[in-house]
């Protein structure tokens, strides 16, 4: 009988971590979904080549909590496995009690299989680890990469301003940036102050850091477009390249 005690009290920790797995996921961006699923794939040590194990490799929390999932399902595993081979060798040395394991093993994993299935009680105990994990942990920290679509040939990126560069000495609304689709997140002064989320009314100054975030290309071009006439050329085919895109 302990042993088989021993058994489910092992898979209940087991359903325990991957819900803890899952809501971690969870807390950096991923669907409940996919967290679910990658949480049990780890867990299992099955393998898994989903697109979404890509994000995880990609994501430096989630993947330090799939690789403490591997770990503690690795330990977990073993352990079952050495409980089910003691259970089947007591009951091997005492026929008489053997269908009565069996029977409390049956009861054992019918209440578990309930439990897990439950919504009501899911819901709460997602309650319980999430508080506790905002608590004890850093883990609300969402996937930006996938946020802002970085993978797709967006980019943020830091441009410091030259003195010869188009947008010196411009305000935020005479450079009209957002016409050629580059958002200004940003702007770091020289003297160490941070502007951030800049109105219009804002000024750009020789050596200002300016957080953009656009098309790389478009980035890039920004980067190398100097002062005069030539600037407000590429200005003017940029805004015209944007709502050519946008149609």
């Amino acid at each position: 009988m302990a042993p088989i005690l021993t058994l489910l009290v092992i898979l209940t920790v087991s359903i325990l971590i991957t819900r803890v797995v899952t809501t971690a996921l969870v807390l950096t961006g991923m669907s409940h979904e996919a967290a679910r699923f990658q949480a049990r794939s780890a867990f299992s040590g099955v393998g898994y080549t989903t697109r979404e194990a890509e994000s995880i490799v990609s994501h430096p929390v989630r993947r330090r909590i799939i690789m403490l999932a591997m770990l503690l399902g690795n330990i977990g595993i073993a352990t079952v496995m050495a409980t089910v081979i003691m259970s089947f060798i007591s009951t091997a040395q005492a026929p008489e009690r053997r269908w009565l394991n069996v029977l409390f093993l049956f009861i054992g994993l019918a209440v578990l299989w309930v439990a897990a299935a439950s919504k009501r009680l899911e819901r709460g105990l997602n309650r319980i680890i999430t508080a506790g994990l905002h608590r004890w942990t850093r883990l609300d920290l969402q996937d930006y990469v996938a946020i802002l679509q970085l993978e797709n040939g967006y980019a943020v990126s830091e441009m410091k301003v030259e003195p010869e560069d188009w947008l010196a000495g411009k305000s935020l609304q005479e450079a009209a940036l957002t016409t050629e689709g580059v958002l200004v997140l940003g702007i770091k002064k020289p003297s160490g102050s941070y502007l951030g989320a800049p109105r219009g009314a804002a000024r750009i100054e020789t050596d200002d850091v300016l957080i953009l975030y656009a098309p790389i290309h478009r980035l890039e071009e920004l980067d190398r477009r100097r002062a005069g006439p030539p600037g407000e050329m590429a200005h003017e085919e940029a805004v015209a390249e944007n709502v050519g895109g946008e149609g």
